[in-house]
């Protein structure tokens, strides 16, 4: 998939489809997330991009910037902010780990937006897969929580964990385990 992406893009994603990214991505975690929605501005154009949860390892060689590695932050983190982020920005994809509640999978099914889910510890993997850093945006908040513009070239594997169509793998996973549960009781 290359972004920008495009509503009929996200709308043929399933729960379990395998994908990969090319294209520009953006970096935010909690404070990027708190400062746009009071500001009601992003310092980049998310209108059909893709969101990374994540806030890169990073080093400046002259005057240009390198990441080092770069893996998913925990996405349960930005709940309260995500439904009002994905309406306010027009994002179509976002990039974590651990899956979202169900106030974030309703906005999803409302915007046409994907969660996709990557594997944490491959940070230095994900960097290789980085062309360039394109610039960095709200630096003050600290190099981890500063918005990260980076340009990717098959970023991946990524999974689709949370669809336009309001599935959640997360949600299967947890009915299941609390059928599996139910059973275990019922046998002691």
């Amino acid at each position: 998939m290359i972004t920008p992406l495009k509503n009929r893009d996200i709308e043929a994603l399933r729960i379990g489809d395998t994908v990969y990214i090319s294209g520009r991505l953006c970096t935010a975690r909690d404070k990027v997330h708190q400062r746009a929605l009071a500001e009601k501005t992003f310092p980049c154009d998310l209108n059909g991009n893709v969101l990374f949860h994540a806030g890169p390892v990073v080093k400046k060689i002259g005057t240009k910037w390198s990441v080092v590695a770069v893996g998913p932050t925990t996405s349960s983190r930005m709940n309260s902010f995500e439904p009002d982020f994905i309406k306010t920005f027009g994002v179509k994809a976002i990039i974590g780990k651990g899956g979202m509640d169900e106030n974030v999978a309703n906005a999803m099914k409302e915007n046409k937006c994907v969660y996709l889910s990557m594997t944490g510890g491959c940070g230095a993997t994900a960097a290789a897969q980085i062309k360039k850093v394109v610039g960095v945006e709200w630096l003050e908040l600290g190099i981890p929580e500063a918005v990260w513009v980076i340009e990717v070239e098959k970023f991946g594997p990524l999974v689709v964990s949370m669809d336009s169509c309001g599935n959640s793998i997360y949600n299967e996973v947890n009915q299941t385990v609390k059928k599996n549960l139910a059973s275990i009781k019922e046998g002691l």
